[in-house]
């Protein structure tokens, strides 16, 4: 909860921030001179609630699209002795780092994939592909059990919902601040808003939009190496490295775009661009930096 309150008193910090700096800068001057005002408090109210609001619906609602689009079989009884083991691990290490049990399932899928979903650390998902399965062995499973753990451990889910919230109430804001000025100061309407406004909205909400994504996958690839030392924490080094090396040999299977950001991997990421966008990070910088790393330094905090 403390994390929510952060972020939307971060949010509203900022958006007032910048109502300020746009007066500072003459913006609304111009405006003005123009015969044009602009309801800055009515905007940000809007952007925040639907910016906020679109990325909280999507994260309530993660566990059943998960299920739902990857076609997700929830174990609730184990029926066999690889599910009697998985249950085991997840129980494990649920308690090692102080969680709830969360839903776990299997999806079919011939590539090598998995994912952690859900809308708070209490209230999660943890599932393997069935490529994933039968590609590594049991080492390499637990240690991507527990890169999947971590990220619920760690609460990526709800931040990386609450960063693309604030991403996207600035994408609302921008567009429409930027569709008023081009109608009403270059198009000279003064009617209501004119076809130029829309035109302008969309163009600036997809351009924004693009650009504003990649920070949305910048802080998601800073959660992927946090998240690849917590498993390593939970198993070992060495079986989160040997599990990175099964997955940069093969192709990993595709998810849905909602549960890319909270896979094992995403590979596809090489070039200067595809980076930008990608929400992981090369799965050989990502064996580097566990090679590198002292992971008696590291403690896989549970943020709240």
């Amino acid at each position: 909860m403390k994390r929510i309150f952060f972020f939307i008193v971060t949010n509203i910090a900022i958006l007032l921030v910048l109502s300020i700096f746009l007066n500072m800068i003459g913006f609304t001057g111009i405006l003005q001179r123009n015969g044009v005002d602009l309801d800055y408090d009515s905007l940000m109210l809007f952007s925040l609630v639907f910016g906020m609001g679109g990325s909280f619906i999507s994260l309530y609602m993660s566990k059943w699209m998960a299920k739902s689009m990857a076609g997700v079989k929830v174990i609730k009884t184990p029926a066999n002795e690889f599910e009697k083991w998985f249950f085991d691990v997840v129980k494990r290490q649920s308690e090692q780092l102080g969680l709830k049990m969360p839903e776990i399932g299997i999806f079919n899928s011939q590539q090598p994939n998995a994912f952690a979903t859900g809308a708070s650390k209490n209230s999660s998902l943890v599932a393997l592909s069935t490529g994933l399965i039968a590609s590594m062995n049991r080492n390499e499973v637990e240690a991507v059990i527990g890169h999947e753990m971590s990220h619920v451990a760690n609460g990526d889910m709800v931040t990386l919902s609450l960063i693309q919230g604030i991403i996207n109430a600035f994408v609302i804001f921008f567009s429409r601040v930027i569709g008023h000025f081009v109608d009403r100061v270059i198009l000279k309407n003064d009617r209501g808003y004119g076809i130029g406004y829309f035109f302008t909205v969309i163009f600036a909400q997809v351009i924004l939009g693009i650009l504003a994504s990649t920070i949305v996958c910048w802080f998601s690839r800073r959660r992927e190496f946090r998240a690849d030392y917590g498993g390593a924490q939970l198993t070992s080094k060495e079986s989160m490295i040997s599990s990175l090396r099964v997955l940069d040999k093969m192709s990993a299977a595709k998810l849905p775009d909602q549960m890319l950001a909270f896979g094992i991997s995403n590979k596809g990421s090489e070039g200067t661009l595809r980076r930008l966008f990608a929400t992981h990070p090369p799965i050989s910088q990502r064996i580097i930096a566990l090679e590198q790393s002292d992971l008696s330094e590291f403690k896989n905090k549970q943020t709240s």
